[in-house]
C-alpha cells in the first residue's frame, strides 16, 4: 500500500524541505489541499527538492479554472518533475461554485468526465502537434496556436484522479479516469459495498484496468506514540465526523451503518449555531468507523485491516519531532499490505 503525506502550503520555504524529508524516509507521494492557500506552488518548490516521490493535490476544484488553465499548470509541473505529476480533481458542492467563485451550477458529473476529456485532448494536441478540436458537452476547444502550446515533453500524459463521494461520480471515475480520492467520511462498508462496485461499473464502460486505477483513501488514521496521543488524534477525528456528518451530502454513507437520526440532531446543531456541541453526539464508535486507530506499534496492522485489500493508497502525517526511522519502519510496515494498483498507464 502507497501512502502520502501533505506538504505544508502557508510558507512557500518549507516545501521543498518537506518534500525531501518525506521522500528521505520512504514516503511515495506529498500532496497538498485546496482551502486557503494555492495548492500548486507548494507542489512546484517540492519537484526541485526531490527526485522519486510523487506530486499531487489532492484536488484542485476544476470548475472555477478552464481545462486550458489546469492542463498548463499540469503540463509545466509534470515536465519539471520528469513525470511525477499527478492531477487531482474535485468538483466542490453547488454552495461554493455559486457563491465564493460566482459561476453557474450544471450537474457535477456529466462535466466532470467532459472536464477530463477536454484535458486530454489538449494535452494530446501539445505533445503531438496535432489539430485542437475537442466538442463537449460542457466545453468546446478549437483553437491552440504555435505561440500557445508548450514543447512536447515525450513524456506519459498526466495520470487524473478526481474526488468522488456519489454514484453517479464514482462511475465517472473509472470510466475516464486513473484513480479516484475518496472523501475521509468513507467507512470500510461503504468502499465495499458502493464505492468499488461503482468505480468498477464506470471501468466495464471504457474497458479500463483496476491494476492501473489508484483508489486512493477512504478514512482516516488517528495514531501516535501512546494511548493519550491516539486519544487526542481521536478528539480531532471526531470534529471533523461531526462536521462532515451533518450534511445531507454524506446521508448515504451514514445510512448505511444506521446513523440517520446522528445526521438529524449534528444537522440541527448547524442551524441552530451551537458548533461546539457537535463533537459530542459523536462516539467512540462511530469514529472507528471512519479511522484506523492505533498507537506506532499497532497501527500498520489497523490500516490493513481497515483499508486492505480495498484502498491502495492512503494519507499519513507524522508530527514533527516523529523519529525519521521511526517513519521508515512504520512505512515499511504499510508498503507491505497488498493493494491492486501496480502504476499508472496513460
Amino acid at each position: 500500500m502507497r501512502v502520502f503525506t501533505t506538504l505544508p502550503m502557508r510558507h512557500w520555504r518549507e516545501a521543498g524541505p518537506a518534500g525531501a524529508a518525506a521522500e528521505a524516509v520512504g514516503f511515495d507521494a506529498v500532496m497538498t489541499v485546496e482551502l486557503g492557500h494555492d495548492p500548486f506552488t507548494p507542489l512546484a518548490l517540492a519537484a526541485l527538492a526531490t527526485e522519486r516521490i510523487e506530486l499531487t493535490p489532492s484536488i484542485a476544484v476544476a470548475f472555477p479554472r478552464s481545462p486550458t488553465v489546469i492542463a498548463s499548470q499540469a503540463w509545466d509541473l509534470h515536465a519539471n518533475s520528469n513525470g511525477r505529476f499527478v492531477l487531482g480533481l474535485g468538483s466542490q458542492v453547488k454552495g461554493h461554485n455559486e457563491r465564493r467563485f460566482g459561476i453557474p451550477w450544471t450537474p457535477p458529473a456529466p462535466r466532470l468526465r467532459d472536464y477530463v476529456r477536454a484535458l486530454r485532448a489538449i494535452w494530446r494536441s501539445w505533445e503531438t502537434g496535432a489539430k485542437l478540436d475537442y466538442q463537449g458537452e460542457h466545453y468546446k476547444l478549437t483553437l491552440m496556436t504555435p505561440d500557445f502550446s508548450p514543447e512536447p515533453t515525450g513524456l506519459p500524459m498526466v495520470p487524473v484522479t478526481i474526488a468522488a463521494v456519489g454514484e453517479a461520480m464514482l462511475r465517472v471515475a473509472g470510466e475516464v479516469c486513473d484513480g479516484v480520492r475518496l472523501h475521509p467520511l468513507c467507512s470500510r462498508l461503504y468502499l465495499e459495498q458502493i464505492c468499488l462496485p461503482r468505480i468498477e461499473e464506470g471501468m466495464r464502460r471504457s474497458g479500463r484496468k483496476r491494476a492501473y486505477f489508484d483508489v486512493h483513501g477512504g478514512g482516516f488514521v488517528a495514531t501516535g506514540p501512546d494511548a493519550a496521543a491516539v486519544a487526542a488524534a481521536m478528539e480531532w477525528v471526531r470534529g471533523r465526523v461531526a462536521l462532515y456528518a451533518s450534511t445531507r451530502t454524506y446521508l448515504p454513507i451514514l445510512a448505511l451503518h444506521g446513523l440517520e437520526e446522528l445526521n438529524l440532531a449534528l444537522h440541527a446543531l448547524t442551524v441552530a449555531g451551537r458548533w461546539q456541541e457537535m463533537p459530542k453526539l459523536v462516539s467512540d464508535d462511530v469514529v472507528r468507523i471512519f479511522a484506523a486507530c492505533g498507537t506506532y506499534a499497532e497501527i500498520a496492522g489497523v490500516i490493513g485491516t481497515r483499508f486492505g485489500g480495498a484502498a491502495d493508497s492512503i494519507d499519513l502525517n507524522f508530527p514533527p519531532d516523529a523519529p525519521p526511522g521511526l517513519q521508515r519502519e512504520i512505512l515499511t510496515d504499510i508498503h507491505s499490505i497488498p493493494q491492486a494498483f501496480i502504476g499508472f498507464r496513460t
